[in-house]
């Protein structure tokens, strides 16, 4: 089994460390949630993963291999995709053009909308028409059609409804499900919590609680409480 594994990450931006001495691993067809407050680092652990920047002290690799050479591209190219905050669509393509830019052909397209029945009714909408849960199913969708072997989601429920996002779960088990390795970055913690495989929690830039069972959180809520608390 293939894993996406860090050993002592630690991000910088600008002065200093964002986030400092992360160690996790994210295992092919496990979800593992990423969770704590605002400002914790969270979003800075996941651009170092995909290439958006680097890294300045441990080590990331895939498959037992180091990527920390690896520019953006080469990471994509290996089966590392990021779902990066905001609804990141097309809005004056439509659902099948947006969902074209990463199917390698119609009939992958359409393998990809079994999965994915709610956007095969809206194929020839432009995306800017949809709902906001209907374009994050797009940009699920199109991340999904690139057939990755490891998705990096941040905050996909930013700017939706609990009970919106709540229809977004099921998607991501299934696309976990089907063997990709899902690493989870969300704000509604409970939700995220009930999905994952594992969970971990930062706090001021560092690991309040290691990767563990999600469901000793999830559980626990004084353990919760205090990890977001970074104690």
């Amino acid at each position: 089994m293939s894993e996406l594994q860090l050993q002592g990450v630690t991000v910088s931006r600008g002065a200093g460390p964002v986030i400092s001495g992360v160690d996790l691993t994210v295992r092919e067809g496990e979800i593992l949630a990423l969770v704590g407050p605002n400002g914790a680092g969270k979003t800075s652990l996941l651009e170092s993963i995909s290439g958006v920047i680097g890294h300045s002290a441990g080590s990331i690799t895939l498959g037992g291999e180091s990527i920390q050479k690896w520019n953006r591209v080469q990471r994509s190219r290996a089966g590392i995709a990021h779902i990066e905050q905001g609804r990141a669509i097309f809005p004056s393509l439509t659902v099948r053009e947006n969902l074209m830019l990463t199917a390698k052909s119609e009939s992958e397209m359409r393998s990809v909308l079994e999965s994915f029945p709610e956007l095969e009714k809206r194929i020839d909408s432009l995306a800017v028409l949809l709902s906001g849960g209907e374009q994050q199913m797009v940009v699920l969708a199109r991340a999904f059609a690139a057939r990755p072997k490891f998705l990096l989601i941040d905050e996909m429920s930013l700017g939706l409804a609990p009970v919106v996002f709540m229809r977004l779960l099921p998607l991501i088990k299934q696309i976990a499900a089907s063997g990709v390795g899902v690493l989870l970055v969300e704000q509604f913690t409970h939700l995220a919590l009930g999905v994952a495989t594992d969970a971990m929690v930062v706090a001021s830039g560092k690991v309040s609680h290691p990767q563990g069972p999600a469901s000793a959180l999830e559980q626990d809520p004084e353990l919760l409480r205090r990890a977001y608390l970074g104690g």
